[in-house]
């Protein structure tokens, strides 16, 4: 098993003429043109004829670069909860995000809930923060040896250190390695949308770990393309008839400049969950379809107010809010993003055999903008 460098950036559904919405994309159509926000990836996956099989990862989205020490507000959605995102209860409760997210495979969300309680302290240096980190997951193994527990908190590390702005590597990278989107190669996939207010540009980014769905019901820009590319023409992965079709999961992080309260950010992921929809994402009985959304402008929210001129804890802190009538428009912006991110993560992917020889086939673009092109 080997740690795979990142590879350099893939072809996008808009270098196969595929736009989604009708609203602008950031500079790179990521969740890192919110400013501030990074991502990272840690890629394993064994060489050719190696046993055990491993593709997997970690995929890491920091919200800003004090994100330790100054949290943000955030808010959860759950379109169905076969599955896991730790930390959750705390967002729900506090309305806030204290540290990086981590997306990787089901079973290696405890060893990388851990190394980031570990950084946490590292980076705070004072021993006396708790801390409850977000970690979701989606599930790899059909495409990888999931119960060798091949991720360790090394891998974390190197995630976090590998997190930028910029460019970020899409389908099979960090955690979306060994992951399968509606019978097709899945993986990671990131876009963002752009609007202009009267108090300035707002952004908002996505990031998705997609490995969820069934073929027939993939629709992109409300084409059939699943109907379209049937399984006679490009073979759904083979597994076990217990393993039901749909299960998987998705995991969607929303990142935001606008000034949302918790409560915003809660309506945001809401609406991630539509674009799941779109796409063709019922939220089958076990597919574990988690949303997270923060918004990054509240800045100078400490985890303890305290009034260092004074010495005494602060008693109030100033904050700003979206006005209500602009949140259908950042409810478009959303629903757009998280649509092309999922395409994204389509597009980007490669075939890839688990094991066993279990193969989940990349969507071929040619057929692809074939199927798009035909009338209904």
């Amino acid at each position: 098993m080997q740690e795979t460098p990142e590879p350099p950036s893939s072809l996008r559904a808009r270098d196969l003429g595929i736009v989604v919405g009708t609203h602008p994309t950031g500079r790179h159509n990521a969740i890192t043109d919110v400013a501030g926000v990074r991502v990272g990836h840690a890629t394993l996956t064994s060489a050719p004829g190696q046993d055990p099989v491993v593709n997997t990862g970690v995929t890491v989205v920091i919200p800003h670069d004090d994100i330790w020490r100054e949290p943000v507000f955030a808010g959860a959605h759950r379109l169905n909860g076969s599955g896991e995102m730790t930390g959750l209860e705390w967002v729900r409760e506090s309305g806030e995000l204290t540290t990086p997210v981590a997306l990787t495979n089901t079973h290696s969300v405890g060893v990388v809930r851990d190394a980031l309680v570990r950084q946490q302290v590292a980076e705070r240096g004072d021993g006396l923060y708790w801390s409850l980190p977000v970690v979701a997951e989606t599930y790899d193994g059909l495409l990888n040896d999931i119960n060798g527990h091949h991720v360790t908190a090394d891998h974390l590390d190197a995630a976090l250190q590998a997190a930028s702005a910029g460019e970020v590597g899409e389908g099979c990278v960090g955690g979306g390695t060994g992951m399968i989107c509606h019978d097709f190669k899945g993986g990671i996939g990131t876009a963002s949308r752009v609007t202009e207010t009267a108090a300035g540009p707002y952004t908002v980014g996505v990031l998705v770990q997609a490995n969820y769905g069934r073929r027939e019901r993939l629709r992109i820009n409300g084409v059939g393309v699943g109907e379209r590319i049937g399984p006679d023409i490009i073979p759904v992965p083979d597994h076990s008839a217990r393993f039901e079709r749909g299960s998987g999961s998705i995991v969607v992080i929303v990142a935001t400049d606008a000034p949302l309260l918790p409560h915003q950010c809660t309506r945001l992921a809401q609406r991630a969950a539509l674009a799941v929809a779109r796409m063709g994402g019922t939220g089958e009985q076990y597919s574990g379809d988690l949303m997270l959304a923060f918004s990054t402008a509240n800045r100078g929210i400490p985890p303890y107010a305290w009034d260092e001129d004074a010495g005494t804890a602060r008693a109030e802190i100033p904050l700003r809010m979206v006005a209500p009538q602009l949140m259908t428009r950042l409810f478009d912006l959303t629903v757009e993003a998280t649509e092309e991110a999922i395409v994204n993560c389509l597009v980007a992917a490669h075939t890839t055999t688990g094991p066993g020889g279990v193969t989940a086939h990349s969507l071929d673009h040619a057929l692809l903008r074939t199927a798009l092109a035909t009338p209904q």
